[in-house]
Parts: C-alpha cells; sequence; structure tokens
C-alpha cells in the first residue's frame, strides 16, 4: 500500500474489512439518527480511529476513549482529536455527561464486567442509550470451535473470555442497572471464516516472520506495519471482491449464528 495515498491508510483498511463493515452496519441500524445528541465511544485497543471516522460523518457531538490505549496514536492521527485514555473501572467524565453511549469490544478485555457496565450507566443520562457489542463466546458456535482448534484462542486476541452469548449479554447490563431493549448481532459463519484465515496469516505467518506480534495484536497498527506486507494486501486486495461474495453466504445461516453480539438499553429515568 503506498502510504503517500490521499486516502488515509486507516480508512483503506476498513474498505478491506468485511466484518468492521458488518459491524459498522449493524451500530448504525441499532444507533439510528443521533442528531445533535452528545456521544461517547468506548473501544479497547482493536480500533485505528475507522470506525470513529464514519460515526462522526453520520451525526452526534463524539467523544472518543480507549481502555487499552494501544492504539491511540493511530486514532489522533486519522481523526486529528483527542483520546481519552481510560480504566475499566473508572471513566474520566461526570454524571449524566452522555445521550448516547457506544462500547465496542471491551468487555471481553475485562477481568470484572460489573464496574465498567456501572460506570457507563453513571456517565449516561436519565433516558439515554447504551450500547454494548461483544464477541459471541458460545462454545457451541462452528466458529469458534474451528478457531479454538487451528490455536487461535481468547488468548491470542487479548480477550480474558471468549466472549458472551446474548443471553449473557443482557443479563450483564441488566446487572448493571440498565434496561435493554432491543438486540442485534453481526459476522456469521462465513464472514467468520474469512476473518479467521486473515489474523491467522497476519499471527502466524507475516508476523511471525518480523519477531511475531504484539499480544492481542491481531492486525497492523500502522501504515509502517501494513507496508511491510504491501505484497500479501495486494494479493488480498485482488481476491477481496471473491471473499465479499462468500460473505453473503451468511444471509442463509440464523440470527442466532452471529459470531458478534449487540445489546441496547437504556438509563431508567430518574423517578
Amino acid at each position: 500500500m503506498n502510504s503517500a495515498a490521499s486516502t488515509p491508510w486507516q480508512i483503506e483498511m476498513f474498505r478491506r474489512s468485511i466484518k468492521k463493515q458488518q459491524k459498522l452496519q449493524a451500530l448504525r441500524d441499532i444507533l439510528g439518527d443521533l442528531g445533535t445528541e452528545r456521544c461517547l465511544l468506548v473501544t479497547c485497543g482493536d480500533n485505528n480511529g475507522a470506525l470513529n471516522w464514519f460515526f462522526r460523518l453520520d451525526g452526534g457531538q463524539w467523544t472518543w476513549s480507549d481502555v487499552s490505549g494501544e492504539n491511540q496514536d493511530q486514532v489522533v492521527e486519522l481523526l486529528a482529536e483527542p483520546v481519552h485514555r481510560l480504566t475499566g473501572d473508572s471513566l474520566s467524565f461526570p454524571d449524566e455527561a452522555f445521550d448516547c453511549i457506544v462500547s465496542i469490544d471491551v468487555l471481553e478485555h475485562l477481568d470484572q464486567d460489573q464496574p465498567f457496565l456501572l460506570e457507563l450507566n453513571r456517565v449516561a443520562r436519565p433516558g439515554g442509550t447504551v450500547v454494548v457489542t461483544v464477541p459471541n463466546g458460545d462454545p457451541g458456535l462452528a466458529a469458534n470451535r474451528i478457531k479454538w482448534r487451528v490455536g487461535m484462542t481468547p488468548q491470542v486476541y487479548g480477550h480474558t473470555r471468549a466472549g458472551y452469548t446474548l443471553g449473557e449479554l443482557w443479563d450483564a447490563v441488566s446487572r448493571a442497572g440498565l434496561t435493554p431493549i432491543e438486540t442485534s448481532g453481526y459476522s456469521r459463519f462465513f464472514t467468520e471464516m474469512i476473518e479467521l484465515a486473515i489474523n491467522f496469516g497476519y499471527v502466524r505467518v507475516l508476523s511471525k516472520k518480523q519477531g511475531g506480534p504484539k499480544s492481542g495484536q491481531i492486525a497492523p497498527l500502522s501504515s509502517g506495519e501494513l507496508n511491510k506486507h504491501s505484497l500479501a494486501y495486494r494479493l488480498y486486495s485482488l481476491a477481496f471482491p471473491l471473499l465479499r461474495a462468500a460473505s453473503r453466504l451468511d444471509a442463509l445461516l440464523p440470527q442466532e449464528t452471529d459470531n458478534a453480539v449487540i445489546v441496547k438499553a437504556v438509563k431508567n429515568s430518574a423517578p
């Protein structure tokens, strides 16, 4: 990839990620029109800023934050806006500061989920919405069985747990005092297998030649890292139309096989 191209490298990578595009669309569908609402996005490392970029284009007054801080420089580079570094059990925002909060793939990185979810509840305004996404940790899913069999375990992704089933996520959000009102998901078997092939190739083949990836790293984190694998990226780009076509086979599968799940909840209004 040519780092001097006019399109930021983060957006180029996003345009070649079927799963991230599905994630964005699923979140857009469940969020609806944000207008001028005060919005907070919380991520945890696996984010180079592309999702932030598109959320900002869609509307809303966004504040950016990350629990790990690993990719913070890349997000700031793309957005030219500050990114708050948070800890999982303490969000550095005042009470009731946001109308809408989106937490993307954070819970599976934490030792305990309730302190974080209680903080989301605290900084949401009464009647505000909280949207939480996590991987589906159901061991019965075919994609999970295959991933773990080939060594792509939750630990490789930097996770403390495999994820949550939809019911488990619903319960976790409810225990934090939020009221779930809607569910969704994305990435069924065919998309997940394409993503697995990409992650496996990066972790077990490409990065191994460079001395191995950082813990939890499953994709390039900078334009420099992407350029190191420019030939592999070009070959993948050539195959991308076929892979996208294969991912559409997900439509033949039931919603219960989503490998990522989303719960939208509201904070109860004060009595």
